[in-house]
């Protein structure tokens, strides 16, 4: 089974390497659930990591119902990729009411080309998941990451199975979410029990890569007086942006003083 580490940043990538995983999803801010990385992290990883490297597409944090704007963000993050040599495009983009928004997927899947195009945890929010597995084996998605829609891939081991047996060999189903060196083993057990005769397989596992974060938590400093993070933000459900309208209103207050 491939092994598949999400490094949020230099030192996580590195250590990836040096433990001998197959091959990494380089972001940013594993908190958020990732957003894409800086132009200094990931040329920096390229340039002195060998293993594969994917590249998690996320313009922000919050929901994956992208505008215009963060499409063409999206675009020019995947054509940066390819140029500095990346192994593959980790992304995806849905509709409002919870499916795939196969026109845009398909835009990155065919711009992301030849390089194979992961669909991630977005997933794990469709209302048809079942659907959404056929839908993806038709767009050319190679993988989907998913944690067979619940908190954690362990609770969900039984739809996990019920999608790779929808997607045959047409795309690997990767696991993913809360997964760590005392449940994996529910994987590999759900391998060894794998009856190929209950799905039209030419693997030996039904599944064939997983993937982790296995972080640990430094405490650098002492707690800071002054908090820097700022929960209402996020929430997954909402997208944060700077209101014309109190800007306006704080120039006028502005103003009004000078």
């Amino acid at each position: 089974m491939l092994l598949e580490i999400c490094a949020s940043n230099y030192q996580s990538a590195l250590n990836a390497q040096k433990a001998g995983v197959h091959r990494i999803e380089l972001c940013s801010e594993l908190g958020t659930g990732g957003i894409t990385p800086s132009y200094g992290m990931l040329k920096k990883v390229m340039e002195e990591l060998t293993i594969p490297v994917m590249v998690l597409i996320r313009p922000r944090s919050g929901n994956f119902v992208y505008s215009n704007a963060d499409i063409d963000i999206m675009k020019r993050d995947i054509e940066l990729c390819k140029e500095l040599g990346c192994a593959g495009i980790v992304s995806g983009v849905l509709t409002s009411d919870f499916k795939i928004d196969i026109k845009r997927t398909s835009d990155l899947i065919e711009l992301s080309r030849p390089l194979p195009f992961t669909f991630h945890r977005a997933f794990d929010h469709v209302v048809n998941p079942e659907q959404a597995v056929v839908d993806l084996v038709n767009l050319g998605a190679k993988r989907i990451l998913t944690s067979g829609q619940q908190p954690k891939a362990i609770d969900g081991i039984k739809n996990l199975k019920r999608y790779q047996e929808i997607a045959g060999n047409e795309l690997i189903i990767m696991p993913g979410g809360g997964i760590n060196s005392e449940n994996i083993s529910s994987f590999l057990n759900a391998n060894k029990q794998f009856d190929k005769l209950t799905v039209t397989s030419k693997h030996e596992n039904i599944f064939q890569e997983i993937h982790a974060s296995a972080t640990e938590i430094i405490e650098q400093t002492k707690e800071q007086k002054v908090p820097m993070n700022s929960p209402k933000f996020l929430q997954e459900n909402i997208e944060v942006i700077s209101s014309k309208n109190n800007i306006a209103v704080i120039l006028k207050n502005l103003k009004n003083e000078n």
